[in-house]
């Protein structure tokens, strides 16, 4: 039986969004979903610690095969482009631990699958999602977004493991 377990992570260093999805026979099926809020006022390294432990259980529980992340985006802030790689830096640790297999997918290739256009909006994106997952519009609006980030990145993991 094919079956692989995609776990897709929005970082953040307040709030990270996570999904982990369950492929079996070429279905997609949703098993866990949420975040990670971690305190502005904690240092730095408590936070990334806190963001290995967190993924490092996530990853043991689920038995996850694969990571989806997207590539960083450069923005207006070095700063914090800079930060996000101490997480994603994190993230490779792990995938070299547990021998996962990691998928990087750009923004716009994100909204593509998702949306089916590479310029949507994070609001449009949203939408999408919450169409797949209702259960979602029960979340606070600003986890409600970094949670269908991480979906529509664990679907676009899910549908290159289908592929690939």
């Amino acid at each position: 039986m094919y079956k692989k377990i995609i776990l897709g992570i929005d970082p953040g260093f307040q709030i990270s969004g996570y999904s982990i999805l369950r492929i079996e026979n070429q279905k997609s099926f949703v098993i866990d979903f949420g975040y990670l809020k971690m305190k502005s006022t904690d240092h730095l390294s408590k936070r990334v610690g806190q963001f290995y432990f967190f993924f490092n259980e996530k990853i043991k529980e689920f038995k996850v095969t694969n990571l989806a992340l997207e590539t960083p985006f450069l923005g207006k802030n070095i700063q914090t482009f800079l930060k996000l790689g101490y997480l994603r830096g994190s993230l490779y640790l792990l995938s070299d631990k547990y021998k996962l297999k990691i998928h990087e997918f750009s923004p716009r290739e994100v909204k593509i699958a998702v949306t089916g256009f590479g310029g949507a909006s994070k609001d449009q994106v949203a939408l999408m999602v919450l169409s797949m997952f209702p259960k979602l519009q029960k979340l606070p609006k600003i986890e409600k977004n970094d949670v269908t980030d991480a979906l529509a990145i664990g679907i676009c993991g899910a549908w290159k493991c289908r592929i690939g």
